[in-house]
């Protein structure tokens, strides 16, 4: 496992997490999320910039991603190869 972020907002109505990158992340890619109260394990199907999809993004981006259960703020996100 690899620590590609960190969260940085939590939408809970809509159920997206903001994600500051340290690392490059593409959907399809397998993630895990993990804090002092949450641990969970998901695949990347949609991620978003400004509202608009995107495929990849690179290390300082901050992105959008949908996430399957809440998570909160400073929870790391690690990539599963």
């Amino acid at each position: 496992m690899e620590e590609v972020g960190r969260i940085s907002h939590y939408f809970s109505r809509i159920g997206v997490a903001a994600v500051v990158l340290k690392k490059p992340l593409r959907v399809g890619d397998r993630v895990r999320i993990k804090g002092s109260k949450t641990d969970f394990e998901m695949i990347i199907d949609s991620m978003e910039i400004d509202n608009q999809k995107i495929e990849q993004a690179m290390a300082g981006d901050e992105v959008g991603i949908k996430v399957n259960d809440k998570v909160r703020k400073r929870d790391m996100v690690y990539r599963i190869d």
